[in-house]
């Protein structure tokens, strides 16, 4: 999925393997919205009630940026503040 770049109004969706979860989404993808907007895209698959038929559900949400973690404090020496 990563190598992928979607084009404005379409989208794809890449097959989860990653982990045991059972709440994780079947499926994963991006899709970029006309104004420009990269959303993220969820579906799972379901089985319906009345009949049994399959169908995908899914969810659309923002894509968070991963953040930088602050860079780890370096103390100066050996000296320890206790």
């Amino acid at each position: 999925m990563s190598n992928y770049t979607p084009q404005p109004n379409t989208f794809s969706l890449f097959a989860n393997d990653k982990g045991d979860n059972p709440k994780r989404p079947d499926y994963k993808g991006d899709i970029i919205l006309p104004d420009g907007t990269k959303m993220r895209l969820s579906a799972w698959i379901r089985e319906s009630a009345n009949g049994g038929r399959k169908f995908l559900s899914g969810k659309v949400e923002p894509i968070q940026e991963r953040q930088e973690s602050a860079p780890a404090v370096q103390a100066e020496g050996d000296d320890l503040p206790f």
